[in-house]
């Protein structure tokens, strides 16, 4: 048995998740452990689990999603990944593949993670790339989003800023990056922090927009923070214009 590393690249939108779930097998990880089985021709009694940085929404994609597995095979790390390019969905892509130390695990080992939110704003319709950002029909202020941003950084206690009610963990993360920009008719957001909390992006990018709507005021962040309340942050912002850039070790 040896541990590969694989670098993953997919389109989420039609996905439920990342994490494999018992009622489908339309997950990333479903799909990534299935094909893996048939490679080692294993049966269900001797299940493969490919352990994945994290464990993004459904609906979210990834540039460069780190996961690792355990596999008995007599295939070089080139040929597993032809194998797993050649039988996986279209929207599915295994980018490069590696043996590593027995003891690398993807989640526990990894520093630090960018996500990117895109949103578009504009007279015009993003047809082609619609399914990958969230249109909005209001422009923010930007500037103002930037100032809430500020207030956001920083080692904090997110959970107001947790989807999970039930999250008994701690709830304490460190941001040391939020970037606002546009161009053209493209807002990116882009997040980096050691990790990130279940939906937290996704609510992080709500209450920032309300701030650029007017309907939170910037220096309102901090109080939202103490609360360590769900109900007093922002919406949650849609999946599908979320997408994890990178993982870092």
């Amino acid at each position: 048995m040896k541990n590969y590393r694989f670098k993953i690249r997919y389109d989420g939108t039609k996905y439920n998740g990342w994490q494999h779930q018992k009622n489908t097998l339309n997950t990333i990880q479903g799909k990534l452990e299935t094909l893996l089985m048939r490679m080692t021709n294993k049966n269900e009694d001797e299940p493969i689990t490919v352990i994945g940085a994290g464990r993004t929404d459904a609906g979210v994609s990834a540039i460069s999603m780190t996961a690792n597995a355990y596999l008995d095979t007599q295939f070089s790390e080139k040929q597993i990944q032809e194998y797993m390019n050649k039988y996986l969905p279209e929207d599915i892509s295994i980018d490069d593949v590696s043996i590593v130390k027995d003891r690398f695990h993807s989640r526990f080992n990894a520093i630090g993670k960018t996500y990117r939110y895109t949103l578009w704003c504009g007279e015009t319709k993003p047809v082609f790339d619609r399914k990958y950002l969230y249109v909005i029909d209001k422009m923010p202020d930007l500037d103002k989003m930037n100032e809430a941003a500020k207030l956001l950084k920083g080692t904090n206690d997110y959970k107001s800023f947790c989807g999970n009610k039930k999250m008994k963990k701690s709830t304490i993360r460190t941001i040391d990056k939020i970037e606002i920009t546009k161009k053209d008719s493209y807002i990116y957001m882009t997040f980096h922090g050691d990790g990130f909390l279940q939906n937290m992006i996704r609510i992080l990018v709500g209450t920032l927009l309300e701030v650029g709507w007017g309907r939170i005021q910037p220096q309102e962040i901090e109080e939202i923070l103490k609360a360590k309340d769900r109900q007093k942050a922002g919406f949650m912002a849609p999946a599908n214009g979320l997408c994890l850039v990178e993982v870092d070790y």
